[in-house]
């Protein structure tokens, strides 16, 4: 912890420097960016800064304990050291508290993964149904969504849509989402009116900071071509579709979506560095997990974690034991009443 703490403050320091000479950055949006991340690292700073303060405290009344003999003076050091050494551990605390991912996350940039899986097409327009309940939940927080990447099937829906959201409080109640989520419906296709069971797949990533991953550029090697289109006037005839592939883990995002080549890699590296955050994240979930009492479900993104019953009207949530007859209000993203719900038993798990 505290090696990544004296990372951190070094990157606050070299922010300081950078922003102080703001008369040479003609750039705002990057000035904007530095002062945002700065900003976001500076309670981190200080609390760290607090505690070794307090350390160099304790480290000097032990000395001169170590000199003094005299009765009256000892007692009230000693009680100076307790309040010292159980202020440390309040600091030390505080600090794991704030480089906690789930606690230092609510005003990052939230990305969402949606995937069609069994049930063919009918899947896939689940998939665009989930995507279009989310965007309306966010709009209805105030949160700005971006789409980054898709690919739709020919009939309609998606078989992987990649948007972002972000605003105040996303994470905190969108992280919940990920997971299988299971439709029981009849098929607009379906003639004989027979129910079908199909399933998507929802991950939900937050985007790092720069100073809690670095991506060497050794390590990516970036392809462009050409993006592909319904031909027309509108068909992209430059190669601005990106392809990014990180060699140590073979990990692979592509985005055509921009007519721009540098911001389709922008994108592409949005998702990039939010994957392998992910994927370092989930590794030391399965570490913990037998640790962990405030985890709502098994963490397991192979995980069904809700229903969604169109004939009784009925969405389900598995991992609390929560059911509502309201889903075409929560298809059209009234989602409160289930994610407060899975708050409050987070809530209630962390203090058992």
């Amino acid at each position: 912890m505290f090696d990544k703490l004296e990372v951190i403050e070094k990157r606050f320091i070299e922010l300081e420097h950078l922003l102080a000479d703001y008369e040479s950055m003609q750039d705002k949006d990057e000035y904007q960016s530095l002062a945002k991340e700065l900003s976001g690292i500076s309670k981190i700073v200080s609390t760290y800064r607090d505690y070794k303060k307090t350390v160099a405290e304790i480290d000097s009344l032990e000395n001169v304990l170590k000199e003094k003999h005299e009765t009256d003076f000892l007692s009230l050091a000693k009680e100076e050291l307790s309040a010292l050494i159980d202020k440390k551990s309040g600091f030390e605390g505080e600090l794991r508290a704030l480089l906690d991912p789930a606690k230092q996350v609510s005003n990052k940039e939230v990305i969402f993964e949606i995937r069609a899986g069994t049930g063919g097409q009918e899947a896939s327009l689940f998939a665009e149904d989930l995507y279009r309940m989310y965007a309306k939940y966010a709009a209805a927080k105030g949160w700005q969504v971006e789409h980054i990447e898709s690919h739709p099937t020919e009939l309609g829906g998606f078989k992987e849509v990649i948007f972002s959201v972000s605003g105040r409080g996303a994470y905190e109640h969108l992280h919940f989402e990920s997971g299988v989520h299971r439709v029981q419906r009849v098929p607009a296709t379906e003639a004989s009116g027979r129910i079908h069971t199909s399933t998507a797949t929802v991950v939900v990533m937050v985007e790092p900071e720069e100073v809690e991953l670095k991506i060497d550029p050794k390590d990516l090697r970036i392809d462009v071509y050409r993006s592909s289109g319904k031909g027309g006037q509108g068909v992209n005839k430059t190669d601005s579709a990106v392809r990014i592939t990180h060699l140590p883990t073979n990990m692979v995002v592509t985005c055509q979506d921009e007519r721009s080549q540098l911001k389709n890699k922008a994108k592409a590296m949005k998702v990039l560095r939010a994957r392998l955050l992910d994927q370092i994240s989930q590794e030391e979930e399965r570490k913990l997990t037998h640790l962990r009492k405030s985890q709502i479900g098994t963490g397991d993104r192979s995980e069904k974690i809700r229903t969604y019953n169109f004939p009784e009207h009925r969405v389900a949530d598995h991992r609390i034991g929560f059911t509502m007859h309201q889903l075409d209000r929560f298809m059209e993203g009234e989602l409160d009443s289930i994610i407060e719900a899975l708050i409050e038993e987070e809530a209630r798990n962390e203090r058992t």
